[in-house]
């Protein structure tokens, strides 16, 4: 019973703890705007959302099939919740060498801040569609 709630809340689980992070690395490059050299990342919400969920369906079970003595497994575990970040590409480059658009950082902070929001939201009706399910309220 207990597992079958955990898959039903899951979906929301997983948006919301991409979204948090997302926000983390967002945040980090806004407040790097004026640090000379600093290289703007971040990751596609999309991609991680949907590798996380597999992952998760497949039991967390990362290791990889060996058909062959000379396979290779990863020399660390992979954290779905925690996507490996890329660099931007910046549209007008700065003297500095700094990669960070303020515009589009702000612009992508408040996409993310309202996609937390509707997961929030998402989560929220879940629990309470869950206790009116129990109690018949």
């Amino acid at each position: 019973m207990l597992a079958q709630l955990s898959t039903y809340f899951q979906p929301q689980e997983t948006a919301l703890k991409l979204a948090a992070y997302r926000q983390e690395v967002l945040a980090s490059n806004i407040a790097n705007a004026d640090t000379p050299g600093y290289k703007a990342r971040d990751f596609d919400f999309g991609k991680a959302y949907v590798a996380a969920r597999a992952v998760q369906r497949a039991g967390g079970n990362e290791v990889l099939a060996r058909t062959d003595s000379r396979h290779l497994q990863p020399s660390r575990r992979i954290d779905p919740l925690q996507p490996e970040l890329g660099y931007r590409n910046p549209q007008q480059p700065s003297i500095d060498g700094n990669t960070v658009d303020m515009n589009n950082e702000m612009s992508e902070f408040s996409q993310n801040a309202l996609r937390y929001q509707a997961a929030l939201t998402f989560f929220q009706r879940r629990v309470e569609g869950m206790r009116t399910a129990l109690t018949g309220q």
